[in-house]
Parts: structure tokens; sequence; C-alpha cells
């Protein structure tokens, strides 16, 4: 998926995560997931992975951001602090929501693509892909136009985008109410 795209599905589970909350009542009351967080945590992983890729210090460009076997050692470090785990609450939940998307949207692009083989990413360093591409961030865009998972990426924009001018126009009568 584009970098973008990751940001704008951030985003949209924010709108989802802000209308459960608002929707919600009494001890079932639940606090909304913040966006920043959120938009973080979605881009962290090509935050780490690109660069480190692009200076050659790993083969792929999903590797050590994309590695679901990093999320225990994630856990753990979060549990071992308890002071930082009574601070950081919904924010620590909202960037891992946002990496796990990242993740998850990752590896269904490939598996759209005709390559599932690829979405052995989420192993390393302990597996890794057979043949992955090896492009660039910058030279991928051209690759990927015209792709299956291309077009889903359009519908996630677009679903997104609905979602965004309903709950606004669903704040805006309710403010008139």
């Amino acid at each position: 998926m584009l970098f973008l795209t990751h940001l704008v599905v951030a985003a949209g589970i924010a709108v989802v995560s802000r209308l459960r909350a608002a929707s919600s009542t009494g001890a079932a009351q639940q606090l909304s997931l913040p966006l920043g967080w959120l938009v973080v945590g979605a881009a962290l992983p090509d935050l780490i992975d690109k660069p480190l890729g692009m200076a050659g210090v790993t083969e792929l460009y999903h590797s050590v951001g994309h590695s679901a076997l990093v999320v225990p050692a994630i856990v753990v470090v979060a549990l071992a602090d308890r002071r930082w785990l009574a601070l950081a609450g919904r924010r620590g939940t909202a960037l891992a929501v946002g990496w796990g998307s990242h993740l998850v949207l990752d590896a269904v692009h490939v598996i759209i693509n005709g390559r599932p083989s690829d979405a052995l990413f989420l192993g390393w360093p302990v597996v890794s892909p057979p043949n992955p591409p090896a492009i660039p961030p910058g030279e991928f865009v051209w690759f990927y136009l015209g792709s299956p998972s291309f077009y889903l990426e359009v519908l996630l924009w677009l679903a997104v985008g609905a979602l965004v001018v309903w709950s606004l126009r669903r704040r805006a009568s309710d403010t008139l109410n």
C-alpha cells in the first residue's frame, strides 16, 4: 500500500473510534483513540524500514518495523514499566492499532497482488519472502499503479472519505438539535 493510504486508514480508525465513544453510555462508555497516535503508529513501519532498506542495512524494505515478531517484545517492554503504561493509556493503544493496521494492509496488498509468499515479511528475521520485489519506495508507485490492490486502495480512500463526510454531517445535525 502507498504510505498515504496507511495514514488515511488511521484517520478512518480514529473517526470510527470517536463515533463509538460518542454513542457509548454508562458503564460501557469508551474513550476514543487519539488521531495523532494512530497516524504515528501507521507511519512507523515505513519510517523505520524504508531508510534501512535504502541505506542497504537490510535487504528488504519490510524488515524490523514490519515484523509481527516484534509485537511480543513491545508488549513486554510496555508492561515492564507500569508507570509508562499508566501514562500512555489510549496513546499506546492507538500507536499499536495504527501499527497493526499498517501490517495488515501490507499483507493484504501482497496477497491480493498474487504474491502471498511475500507476506512472509511478517516473520522477519526468522523467515523472509523468497523473491520479494526489491523496488525502492519512489519507483514502487509506478509499479503499483493499476495493480489489483491499487483498486482496493482507491476503495479504502473512498470509504474513509464517505465516513468522514457522514461523521461531519452527523456532528453538524447534532449541534443543530
